[in-house]
């Protein structure tokens, strides 16, 4: 009981901190409007962007971060936010867009395409995330994390996670193979198969790389190594208290092998295993371009799940001698002794 009573607690106060951060903007700003996008990093399917005007009366609760509600959840609450809105729009970018553009550029379109289509006009317009590019002409700020402090682009992404997940699901029975309705375009290790097995179609984003995960046993010697070096990384970082945000997480720059987070930090995390005896410095197997890439991947999955922990970038060593026995080397901020030539 006193476990339920604290999460009802910390719910409460979350949605009052919602109203009240909205509340203290239109004391400038009358009209306020939240814009918030869906779908960076799904595989396939356009992207999403709602824009919402919320009356300042306006109060329901369970508004969250779309991320962090349930289907069901997000349904009921869609429908609530429609029916009260001063104003809404709800707005896409075609993954034709997406592959031309790059997506976060298909992303602020389809955001500014929400803000086009409104009936109403705001005096005062809040962004999820840390870029107004295509907001230059109009009053417009940024809000990095908005969907978790802000109840009208919580609002927002509410819409526009809600219409894209419908989207995929009617778009499944036009391509049943692909399971749409599962996994809603995201490259979850079913949806990388099913694209191998039956190659893409025309719902898929070209410029997204595609990987297929494969059987353990179907890998070559190389790569089941580096699957049992990503596994002993996990369980490592798991008996410190780390807890496991994602692995393999696949972006168009390619792949990060694990993000955890602790202590007020989201780990990205590059696994690199080897047999003892054939050593490499972090410096040499994680050179500049890899790094590049690790970094804009952190940057996409930072957009998608906002979060108030500090990024960080190690790296983990998995070194296995002839019998088998394995070593850890966790390298702690290991880009950053890179850079200053301290590693």
């Amino acid at each position: 009981m006193t476990l339920f009573l604290q999460g009802m607690r910390r719910t409460v106060s979350l949605m009052t901190e919602l109203f009240s951060f909205d509340s203290k903007l239109r004391e400038q700003s009358a009209i306020l409007c939240g814009i918030d996008e869906a779908g960076r990093g799904p595989l396939a399917g356009p992207v999403y962007a709602a824009a919402v005007i919320l009356p300042p009366d306006f109060f329901v609760d369970g508004l969250n971060d779309s991320k962090k509600l349930s289907s069901k959840k997000r349904d009921r609450l869609f429908d609530i936010i429609c029916e009260n809105a001063v104003s809404y729009s709800i707005t896409s970018a075609s993954v034709e867009e997406i592959d031309e553009l790059n997506i976060l550029n298909a992303s602020m379109l389809a955001m500014r395409r929400a803000y086009d289509s409104l009936c109403a006009a705001p005096d005062l317009t809040i962004i999820d995330g840390n870029s107004i590019r295509y907001f230059t002409d109009v009053c417009a700020s940024p809000v990095i994390g908005g969907d978790r402090k802000s109840a009208c682009i919580a609002a927002a992404s509410i819409l526009a996670k809600t219409a894209r997940d419908r989207y995929m699901t009617q778009l499944s029975k036009e391509f049943p193979q692909y399971r749409f309705e599962s996994h809603k375009g995201y490259p979850t290790p079913l949806h990388r198969n099913l694209i191998i097995e039956h190659g893409p179609c025309p719902h898929h984003r070209k410029t997204f790389a595609v990987k297929p995960v494969k059987a353990t046993s179907e890998l070559p010697r190389s790569a089941q190594t580096g699957q049992r070096g990503e596994q002993l990384a996990c369980d490592y970082l798991r008996q410190l208290g780390y807890e496991i945000f994602g692995r393999n997480y696949h972006t168009q720059y390619g792949e990060i092998d694990i993000i955890a987070g602790m202590s007020g930090y989201v780990a990205f995390v590059e696994v690199k295993s080897r047999k003892s005896g054939k050593f490499a410095s972090a410096a040499e197997a994680v050179d500049f371009h890899k790094r590049q890439r690790v970094l804009r991947s952190s940057q996409i999955w930072l957009e998608e799940c906002p979060t108030t922990l500090q990024p960080r970038f190690d790296v983990i060593e998995v070194y296995t001698d002839k019998t088998g026995k394995h070593s850890l080397n966790h390298i702690i901020s290991a880009f950053d002794l890179i850079e200053t030539g301290d590693f």
